[in-house]
């Protein structure tokens, strides 16, 4: 009887934890309830998983919405600064700026980020152009008359379609001077009887400079055809300034 008692008497002295909820605790043996505990605790981490997963698939959907919020239904093409001596279009319907297009939507990108694209091709584009100072040293000191001299010749006698297909390549000094062969070779060459770049887009600069050729004001050399056309081209111009 006595070892009972003592047994009775340590249970009794027993106490449960603070840590530990009533629930979990067996009041008959003072002892702590695994079972019930370790039920409990596989429980919460079911519904624990469950809520991770619920919140990792929304915080996936907010991420794409917003996304999406800041993809603009068509992208601006703005054009980054570039030289005042360099000239460059983008034409939207160019095939490298329809990719490009295409895939920062599927990629999600914002305007922002669509020019930088922008600006990265311009600036490879131009990294790629000949140096025009360098150019006009190996020209020499008269650089700047041959170069204007070169671009009248061939907006005189080229179509526009060909003039803009050599305008590029007069931007060196070996174009400038290959043309200047071309142009000794056509120098008695007749009048162009197909319009050509000059005539279809006529300045008050290109036609003072027609001016001076012998064939509009030097005897002996006037030609009647030459400056019926310098003529015409003067109405042309005028014209046009009206009409804007």
């Amino acid at each position: 009887m006595a070892e009972e008692e003592v047994v009775t008497q340590e249970q009794e002295q027993v106490t449960k934890p603070d840590y530990v909820q009533d629930k979990f605790w067996n009041k008959d043996t003072n002892e702590i309830n695994i079972e019930e505990l370790a039920s409990s605790y596989n429980s919460l981490e079911k519904k624990l998983g469950s809520r991770t997963e619920d919140l990792s698939k929304q915080i996936r959907e907010d991420i794409a919405n917003e996304v999406k919020a800041n993809v603009p239904e068509n992208y601006e093409i703005n054009m980054p600064e570039i030289p005042e001596n360099v000239q460059m279009d983008i034409n939207p319907e160019m095939p490298l700026l329809q990719w490009w297009s295409e895939t920062a939507k599927s990629k999600g990108l914002s305007q922002e980020e669509f020019n930088k694209g922008i600006e990265a091709f311009v600036n490879n584009e131009i990294s790629a152009l000949p140096d025009i100072n360098n150019e006009k040293e190996l020209l020499g000191e008269n650089a700047n008359q041959r170069i204007e001299a070169a671009d009248l010749w061939s907006k005189k006698n080229l179509s526009t379609e060909s003039y803009e297909a050599i305008a590029n390549f007069a931007t060196t000094a070996q174009g400038v001077k290959a043309l200047e062969e071309i142009m000794k070779l056509n120098k008695d060459a007749p009048i162009p009887e197909t319009e050509t770049a000059i005539e279809a887009a006529p300045s008050l600069e290109d036609l003072r400079s027609m001016m001076k050729d012998p064939r509009y004001w030097k005897d002996g050399e006037r030609d009647q055809a030459y400056i019926n056309k310098v003529s015409m081209m003067y109405e042309k111009y005028y014209g046009s300034q009206k009409a804007s």
